[in-house]
């Protein structure tokens, strides 16, 4: 990626904070572009797992919460959400000119030093606290009735915590909004970045299936894509790996073909080839979206969240407006039915590009310094 970065910000002295560092998707890319912004600053997080992150974010200093010593964290660290605030909250971070924090959970609840100014680029209010409670903790009524104590006084806390927060940006309008009615605060747009450089068109057509590259969790709504290829019968092929991919394959037909796992080179492969990204969950903002349409291929996409940002319709995707078979069958068999300009489709994906998130993220960072 070619990013020229501000000059002040290699003389500022910044400290960072992410929520929890066991894997590279789309928050730990925006991480990344900070680390490199910001060379000497050390990072705060609850975990980290060295051998899951890049070394533009190893190579900087780490200090982690004692969540880092509990049994089987790594892999279920997700299990010990009712200690997370007392884990950040424990952390002493050293005086700073900013705080900038990265959170959709807690990161954005560390003490900062007094005199030190706090950014946080808030990729959401807690959406399980919030939202989306039953995507996240689906299940027996006994799961559900001990959970819900937990999130009560996590939503006490998140909302307590925004107060420590003085400039709040975060990655879409849809966000924006949440922010707001959560927080009672104001947060400016600056989208994240996408590696349009990376993500380029192919030269040959499609290769005669449809894709979905995703997490395969419950309120990503990969089922309701399954259910709806089961009956259409055309060749789809799955990539990622999650809590429910057994499930899954046992429901799919011959037609559908879960991939796992794959590298960014082969996934950018499979945009290249693929008559069209399906996308059948809402999401804040939503990254593959924007990496299918970098590569020219249009996108069929459930029209709630971020998305109604990133696609726009009939220039370089469809949308389906309720989350059934036959809603989306219809937007599949008009994204199938007309032709697609990639170019136009490229065009939007430039929107994107990792630059325009550092020139926002300076906006910011200059407005809170002088605030």
């Amino acid at each position: 990626m070619s990013i020229t970065y501000p000059e002040t910000w290699s003389r500022r002295n910044v400290v960072l904070s992410h929520d929890w560092l066991t894997g590279m998707r789309g928050g730990e890319r925006v991480l990344e572009l900070l680390c490199d912004g910001f060379p000497s600053a050390p990072i705060f997080s609850l975990i980290h797992n060295r051998g899951a992150m890049s070394e533009a974010i190893n190579r900087h200093p780490v200090t982690t919460s004692w969540l880092q010593h509990a049994p089987g964290v790594m892999k279920w660290y997700r299990y010990y959400l009712p200690f997370f605030t007392a884990a950040v909250e424990s952390l002493k971070p050293p005086a700073a000119d900013l705080l900038i924090s990265t959170s959709h959970c807690i990161a954005k609840g560390l003490r900062a030093r007094p005199g030190t100014k706090h950014l946080c680029y808030c990729f959401t209010p807690m959406r399980y606290a919030w939202l989306f409670f039953d995507e996240y903790f689906g299940g027996s009524g006994l799961k559900k009735a001990a959970i819900k104590p937990i999130l009560g006084s996590l939503r006490t806390w998140d909302r307590r915590t925004a107060d420590r927060v003085d400039t709040f940006v975060t990655l879409s309008r849809h966000v924006q909004a949440r922010i707001r009615k959560f927080y009672d605060r104001e947060a400016d747009v600056v989208y994240p970045p996408v590696n349009v450089d990376f993500y380029t068109p192919g030269q040959a057509d499609h290769g005669g299936f449809d894709l979905i590259v995703s997490a395969l969790v419950p309120y990503k709504r990969v089922d309701l894509a399954v259910r709806a290829y089961n009956r259409l019968g055309y060749p789809l092929k799955i990539v990622g790996t999650g809590t429910e991919y057994n499930a899954l394959k046992n429901s799919a037909g011959p037609n559908i073909e879960f991939l796992g796992w794959q590298s960014d080179e082969a996934n950018r492969d499979f945009y290249r080839n693929c008559r069209c990204l399906v996308f059948p969950g809402e999401e804040d903002f939503g990254i593959v979206p924007v990496e299918a349409q970098a590569c020219g291929r249009p996108v069929v996409a459930y029209g709630r969240g971020g998305l109604l940002e990133t696609v726009i319709e009939s220039e370089t995707g469809v949308f389906f407006n309720e989350q059934t078979e036959d809603s989306l069958l219809a937007a599949i068999e008009t994204c199938a039915g007309r032709k697609w300009d990639p170019g136009v489709i490229r065009k939007n994906a430039e929107r994107f590009a990792p630059q325009v998130f550092i020139d926002g993220m300076d906006r910011n960072i200059l407005a809170c310094l002088n605030s």
